[in-house]
């Protein structure tokens, strides 16, 4: 024969098929895809939550590594982050953390971030990620800016620009 068993039930004669029927593999597909489109941007979610975690911890890190700088060289910060003589991380997103020395670039200079009233975010120094998608702009409530992982109110709070 084909493979296939006949039994009779009540005097008919009935085949049962050994495997999966197209119906049977179209429900299985069905059944993964939503399965994936539920679990592929949980997961999404949960590894941006992962860096923006990482990213306030070198960002905390850096901010005492430089209060220990300025407590050394008589409260003088420095001008870039490659005189902390340590190895400075990147960024969860492999760019380089932001730094500008808010004593020496002078009040009205450019590069100062501010909140969305226009109020510097510090007075002694701004350190930042640039967030996800790399990109910033002087006012934490701009769209680019949104994702910046911020560090404000002289490290008082360190988190996304968009909780600031």
């Amino acid at each position: 024969m084909d493979g296939c068993k006949i039994t009779h039930v009540a005097g008919i004669a009935t085949r049962r098929q050994k495997g999966f029927g197209l119906l049977d593999l179209m429900l299985t597909v069905v059944v993964a895809s939503l399965l994936l489109s539920i679990a592929v941007p949980s997961y999404d979610r949960y590894v941006q939550r992962a860096k923006v975690t990482a990213a306030r911890g070198a960002i905390a890190s850096l901010s005492i590594e430089l209060e220990k700088y300025r407590l050394n060289n008589e409260n003088a910060l420095p001008a870039s982050l490659d005189e902390l003589r340590m190895a400075i991380p990147l960024d969860p997103w492999g760019r380089e953390y932001q730094y500008l020395n808010i004593l020496t670039a002078g009040p009205g200079k450019g590069g100062l971030r501010k909140d969305g009233k226009l109020n510097p975010l510090n007075t002694d120094f701004d350190l930042y990620s640039l967030g996800r998608d790399g990109e910033s702009r002087e006012t934490l409530n701009a769209r680019p800016s949104r994702d910046d992982i911020v560090r404000a109110n002289n490290g008082a709070f360190i988190g996304l620009a968009e909780d600031y």
